[in-house]
């Protein structure tokens, strides 16, 4: 299917003029909200929400923990647009369509993309509630081929062969540790590790990953980094750590409703931290 379908500029650019018929605002940052996470959007003001229903080819979240809506607003002076609920592989769409807000946010001019998630810890030193800035990733479904680059490249986007040594902004990184400092928040620095889902790993699974060097692993935000690096747009992302990853055989498994139970008691933190990010964002990117 992935191979297949594609989408032509022609179908984003329909999106876009579609919302910026219906929305008075003009966002620069885009923020994509983890299972659990949505709640970051009822921080906007002046908010004017679509449902994904609504939206001309937007796809619709299917995933406990992910509204479906579209929130236009201003957090701390900034016009944002927040995605309650993302998209994802094992839902059973073709990554362009996971990855296809992505690049409609880049045709309504959004500069600075922010993305969340909820994770499972690989480290031994994280704790269930840990925040860790996403410093790299490894995309683990790409190397069996699956990457929503696939396909023709529209050289409207970007490059055919976009370098990734720098997928996450370094300025962004500096700006929320020294946020972290002032407000005496400690977090975690870390790799993200994408798996497809959408069982959790089995023991011998999250052994290997730890061995390959992740710190963090989910099933989601790596293919819409890719497209907004392709893009040219500035990203930064945060990981919830919701729960730690079997690694032994008597561990306790995991279960979706912790993993949102956990983002439900840790999202204030979250929310105060992407608040002040965005208040100091460069006024250069973020005006």
């Amino acid at each position: 299917m992935q191979a297949k379908e594609q989408i032509c500029h022609e179908d984003y650019q329909k999106t876009a003029d579609w919302l910026l018929s219906h929305t008075k605002h003009r966002p620069k940052v885009a923020i994509i909200c983890g299972s659990g996470l949505g709640l970051l959007a009822e921080m906007l003001k002046c908010q004017e929400s679509f449902s994904y229903s609504d939206i001309p080819s937007f796809p619709q979240s299917t995933v406990q923990g992910h509204v479906g809506r579209l929130v236009f607003g201003e957090l701390k002076g900034k016009t944002c647009v927040c995605m309650q609920g993302r998209f994802h592989l094992y839902e059973g769409y073709p990554l362009c369509k996971v990855t296809f807000p992505v690049r409609v946010f880049k045709l309504v001019g959004v500069e600075t993309l922010i993305v969340t998630n909820a994770a499972g810890s690989l480290s031994d030193g994280y704790k269930t509630g840990d925040i860790m800035i996403i410093k790299d990733h490894i995309n683990l479904p790409g190397f069996a081929g699956q990457n929503p680059l696939n396909g023709p490249n529209d050289e409207q986007f970007g490059l055919r062969f976009p370098p990734m040594s720098s997928a996450y902004d370094k300025d962004l990184h500096k700006l929320a540790l020294d946020i972290c400092k002032k407000l005496d928040c400690s977090v975690q620095e870390g790799v993200y590790c994408m798996v497809g889902g959408p069982n959790f790993e089995t023991v011998a699974e999250a052994r290997y990953l730890h061995k390959l060097g992740a710190d963090a692993v989910g099933m989601s935000t790596v293919p819409e980094v890719l497209v907004a690096k392709h893009c040219g747009m500035k990203v930064f992302g945060l990981s919830l750590i919701t729960n730690k990853v079997v690694k032994a055989y008597n561990d306790k498994e995991v279960n979706h409703e912790g993993v949102l139970g956990v983002s439900k008691m840790r999202a204030g933190t979250l929310q105060t931290l992407v608040t002040e990010f965005v208040a100091q964002l460069d006024s250069n990117t973020a005006d």
